[in-house]
């Protein structure tokens, strides 16, 4: 059972987070911080508990806009961190802080499926790469005829050498 300071938290957090989504941002933003906090709040040591709720909430959104570029002017939704600490009245160093904090605690990557905005991931660069025999090949390689046959002996060839060598300390790698 969690412990009621923490659901108290956990609520608040929600609160503020979807107001400032719901003004700022848009529902996607919104969805994201709240299972965000959720993730937060089954740590064992809940980062939240303590501190100005407002610099969480502040450092929440920012760390999930630092995955999704949202200080980006080319994306949309686009705003600055000002707006967020403004919003908040928070100041960059604590936020930035935190930020960094809850980005370690969960893991938070660039185009991580579980917390990247849609939009975001259907950017991604790694959206075009395969993995064959345990190498990473461009799908275009594997689309045109002309380059498929080259590309996976290659990739077979350099995959037979690898498992050829001995384990261990001893084994060296062979990238020609």
């Amino acid at each position: 059972m969690k412990d009621p300071k923490v659901i108290e938290r956990e609520e608040k957090l929600l609160e503020l987070t979807s107001a400032f989504c719901r003004e700022h941002l848009n529902e996607e933003y919104e969805y994201l911080c709240e299972i965000l906090i959720k993730k937060l709040a089954r740590k064992r040591t809940v980062p939240f508990i303590s501190g100005r709720i407002e610099i969480w909430s502040a450092a929440i959104i920012h760390a999930l806009g630092r995955i999704n570029f949202l200080y980006d002017k080319s994306n949309e939704p686009y705003i600055t961190f000002d707006t967020i600490n403004n919003y908040f009245g928070t100041s960059k160093s604590t936020v930035g802080q935190k930020a960094t904090l809850i980005e370690e605690i969960a893991k938070l990557n660039y185009f991580d499926p579980e917390f990247s905005l849609i939009s975001v991931l259907e950017k991604s660069p790694f959206n075009d790469l395969v993995l064959v025999n345990g190498c990473i090949v461009h799908k275009k390689d594997l689309n045109n005829e002309d380059r498929k046959e080259p590309v996976l002996k290659n990739v077979l060839e350099k995959t037979e050498k690898i498992s050829n060598q001995s384990t261990g300390k001893e084994r060296k790698r062979n990238y020609n």
